[in-house]
């Protein structure tokens, strides 16, 4: 690995763990064994730093949704896959998480990855949502922005939901409620 991705890793791993405004350069450095130096050679600031993180961060959701998305044959099954639990329901989502931070909030170049990989993610559960609507799974009358929008978000809430009960039966239940929803 060199330099630069162990310090765009060092800097994923923490904002992870403690977001963005707990997150100082001394502690990247630290994690990726690399000196204030290195780190400013490679990246201009904490802030540039860390929108490599959230892109990289960014590019495996992208993977993992593409795959769960593309493993039902049906929408239901579909949406179930995107849906489902995973090993780290109690940490939450990655960018959502981060989204939760005034200091990201308050930064368009932060917020602006985000923002991209939450429009992504839509428009894929729109896209299997439309295509259910076109092969009559679903009402040709369904709003399927909305939906997605609506499934998104119940995804979204339900890693906080989840969060804050210590528990993914929270989880579980928000995501199979919206699945009652769509027909079988």
């Amino acid at each position: 690995m060199t330099t630069a991705e162990r310090l765009i890793e060092s800097m994923h791993t923490l904002l992870w763990e403690r977001g963005y405004s707990g997150t100082s350069p001394r502690a990247v450095q630290e994690l990726a064994g690399a000196g204030q130096g290195s780190m400013y050679h490679h990246f201009r600031s904490k802030a540039g730093l860390a929108v490599a993180a959230e892109l990289q961060m960014s590019d495996e959701l992208k993977h993992q949704i593409t795959a769960r998305l593309d493993s039902g044959s049906t929408t239901r099954e579909k949406v179930a896959a995107f849906l489902t639990l995973d090993e780290n329901v109690l940490r939450g989502c990655r960018l959502g998480r981060l989204v939760q931070d005034a200091a990201v909030v308050d930064d368009d170049s932060l917020r602006a990855p985000i923002a991209a990989t939450f429009d992504w993610i839509q428009d894929q559960i729109r896209q299997v949502l439309a295509e259910g609507r076109r092969n009559g799974e679903l009402d040709p009358n369904l709003d399927v922005d909305d939906l997605a929008a609506t499934i998104l978000a119940v995804r979204q809430g339900a890693y906080v939901l989840a969060r804050g009960a210590q528990s993914s039966e929270p989880f579980r239940r928000a995501t199979q409620g919206i699945l009652q929803l769509l027909p079988r």
